[in-house]
């Protein structure tokens, strides 16, 4: 009897307890549901452009202007329609609009909404049917909720639902999250806890490193198979999607675990934000065919660090920085080197500048194919691309008038005319691609073949605090057309200055060539030849039209125009072994720069075997080896090495303090060094030993593999 009153008792507790959480989770779906709802009627409401939408909407429920009939890839203004019926519901239930609840109003948004239910549009990307449609239509339905009425509810749903997790859209990379995310908005919707359960934990576990498509291990994104760096584009939707929902779920039995958050939070702040200028606009190297949409070079918002702030204190400090450099509240102070060893990506930054090279291999494609009509010229838009930024709007919408065979740092052959769209996409031809750093110096260094054109070179950039050198060797090419290698291109932004010999002379607009040229002064930038140069230059007005890289039906058909300034070095046609090297100094007022001449740098070698430069100021030495072979760095100071591969020395004096290295061709297993002086020690990753009879030190560094390889490993001596 008495077991039986206690089991009795056990039951009742169970069953209370079990009726606790339902209502917690009942309780926590609801509050789930009204900050969704909140973050929709965030936006402000311009009175003037619904009184607008109200007035133009036709009695059939459509817009002037909208092309319905056009459902194409490169087409589809219907996104606009959708966009103009999420923009008057917002009218119709936000506090202190005087719109709100309007009878005028909310016949529209039914006679809007009722032409589109009618009509069901169908694009032929499949983008807009699994995730701007639904996510469009989830928007209305999660701010309008029971001001619609069950008819339209039950049609609109079958729409949303097109955002499903077999979706062939909802493969892992950026879309699935954002898919995901749309069927959570939808359960939040039906008030479905269950559905929401199981699509909230499929969100958290979207955010893990990926061998495929998703977040790579060196914190860069990639999209697709091809391996095209995807970080700002695909890549930032993901962390943005991933950080909506963080911030949401916060203080809710649905919260995301510490983990979790703190790897989101590394790639945002060590991927993202480190191929961002300052950390606020998007690195134009890193661009796909986004470069050719108007405005997309524009500033990036706070939402997304500061709902990460929400979630976790985990490196708190560093988001406050963005968000108060995105505001404006505060001068950059960062400092890095970072190379993306999956995607083959170099960025360089420095309280005063920012700049980043772009590479390929046989691992990697060279650039983003021209989906839906956009990017149609970005053929040489990954052959070593330099870009420089003091401010971060250089090359604001210069698309539109660019000369896409003068991309900064590229050595193109100039074609009369750049191949069809349909040739832009191409597999790297050379494996020994890549860069060394210690997260705060670096050198890059790019086994060119173009598999474009018939050419090929030896390219290297050596990156420190002022300045950075750029070398090129053995650039080969069979082609009767003329071999160049571009410096810059960018907006024109003041005079252009060139200093010949020890005559100085400010330029006038147009097209020229120059010898004996010493360096060349814009926009607080210098361009230094060690040997006297012969280059060509052109500041002045350039036309073209954003529809002829991105025909997009909405892309601007009008020519417009723009000045830039263009510096380039021309190797003539047919060049065998030809050569370059120029140092650039990003920031740098022109009384500064006859003193820079008098700079700590020196470079050691040029050629097709090593490409070397020693900067004494901060007693750095960074050294590409293309095969077996040594160098002297300082009298008395050999560094020799067995094997292709990257090298930088620190030094103190003739002692060396700090030894980098690097595999570019991802082969070996370690790299062995040979260098003057005696060392004998043993350290996790290396072994160093005396080798009494040479009177050298022998240094075996083991290397990163697998998802590693191409990773740096910096060793202290």
């Amino acid at each position: 009897m008495k077991n039986s009153k206690y089991s009795q008792l056990i039951l009742i507790f169970l069953f209370s307890f079990s009726f606790c959480l339902s209502l917690n989770a009942i309780s926590d779906l609801e509050i789930l549901r009204q900050r969704f709802i909140a973050d929709q009627m965030d936006p402000g409401v311009s009175e003037s452009n619904i009184k607008l939408l109200v007035s133009t909407l036709k009695e059939d429920g459509t817009w002037p202007g909208i092309n319905y009939k056009d459902v194409s890839r490169t087409g589809f203004q219907h996104g606009q329609h959708l966009s103009n019926l999420v923009e008057l519901s917002r009218a119709f239930k936000k506090k202190g609009s005087e719109w709100k609840g309007d009878k005028k109003l909310k016949k529209a948004i039914y006679s809007a909404i009722n032409y589109w239910l009618a009509n069901d549009f169908i694009c032929d990307n499949w983008w807009w049917n699994q995730i701007g449609t639904p996510n469009a239509l989830v928007s209305v339905l999660l701010i309008m909720d029971t001001d619609l009425t069950s008819e339209q509810i039950a049609k609109t749903l079958p729409m949303v639902g097109r955002a499903h997790l077999t979706a062939s859209g909802a493969r892992p990379s950026g879309d699935r999250i954002k898919i995901a995310g749309i069927l959570a908005k939808t359960a939040l919707f039906n008030r479905d806890a269950k559905l929401f359960d199981e699509v909230v934990k499929v969100i958290e576990g979207e955010i893990k490193f990926a061998s495929g498509r998703g977040m790579q291990y060196d914190f860069s994104f990639h999209h697709r198979e091809d391996r095209v760096n995807n970080t700002l584009s695909y890549g930032l939707g993901y962390a943005d999607a991933f950080a909506e929902w963080a911030a949401n779920v916060a203080g809710t039995s649905y919260k995301f675990s510490d983990k979790s958050l703190q790897l989101l939070i590394d790639y945002y702040l060590d991927g993202i934000c480190k191929m961002m200028v300052y950390g606020k606009f998007p690195d134009t190297g890193a661009m796909n065919r986004d470069i050719t949409r108007e405005n997309a070079q524009r500033a990036f918002k706070t939402a997304t660090p500061e709902r990460l702030l929400k979630t976790t204190d985990y490196r708190k400090n560093e988001l406050e920085v963005i968000v108060k450099i995105r505001k404006g509240e505060a001068e950059p102070t960062l400092s890095h080197s970072a190379f993306f060893w999956q995607t083959e990506h170099y960025t360089h930054q420095r309280p005063e500048y920012f700049t980043s090279v772009r590479m390929y291999s046989t691992r990697n494609q060279n650039m983003e194919v021209p989906y839906n009509g956009e990017g149609l010229m970005n053929h040489h838009r990954g052959d070593g691309t330099n870009y420089i930024s003091r401010r971060g709007d250089e090359y604001y919408d210069i698309a539109p008038v660019y000369d896409w065979q003068k991309i900064p740092g590229t050595t193109v052959v100039q074609k009369p005319a750049l191949p069809t769209e349909n040739e832009i996409q191409k597999k790297g031809l050379t494996d020994f691609v890549g860069a060394v750093t210690d997260e705060i110096y670096g050198a890059v260094a790019f086994d060119f073949k173009s598999p474009h054109d018939p050419l090929d070179a030896k390219k290297a950039w050596f990156f420190f605090d002022k300045e950075y050198v750029c070398l090129g060797a053995g650039i080969n090419s069979d082609s009767k057309l003329p071999v160049v290698t571009t410096l810059n291109q960018c907006l024109l932004r003041g005079d252009v200055i060139v200093k010949k010999d020890s005559e100085k002379t400010v330029l006038k607009n147009g097209s020229q060539q120059f010898t004996d040229i010493r360096w060349v002064y814009h926009d607080s930038m210098a361009y230094i030849f060690p040997e006297a140069q012969k280059v060509n230059l052109s500041n002045q007005s350039e036309t073209g039209s954003w529809f002829k890289i991105n025909q997009q039906s909405d892309s601007p058909k009008d020519e417009i125009s723009k000045e830039v300034f263009k510096l380039w070095l021309d190797h003539g046609i047919h060049p065998q072994s030809a050569k370059y090297q120029y140092i650039v100094v990003p920031s740098i007022s022109e009384k500064e720069i006859e003193s820079q001449l008098n700079h700590p740098i020196e470079i050691l070698e040029n050629s097709t075997e090593i490409q070397a430069v020693r900067n004494s100021g901060t007693n750095i030495s960074q050294l590409v080896f293309y095969k077996s072979g040594e160098i002297l760095i300082l009298p008395g100071l050999k560094i020799g090495t067995d094997s292709p591969g990257l090298v930088m020395v620190r030094t103190n004096g003739s002692t060396i303090k700090q030894i980098s290295v690097a595999d570019p061709s991802r082969k070996l297993g370690k790299i062995h060094l040979t260098v003057t002086g005696r060392f004998e020690k043993n350290g996790t990753n290396y072994k160093a030993t005396w080798n009494k009879e040479k009177d050298i030190s022998e240094i075996a560094i083991d290397l990163p593999q697998t998802v590693y390889a191409g990773k740096s490993v910096t060793i202290e001596l």
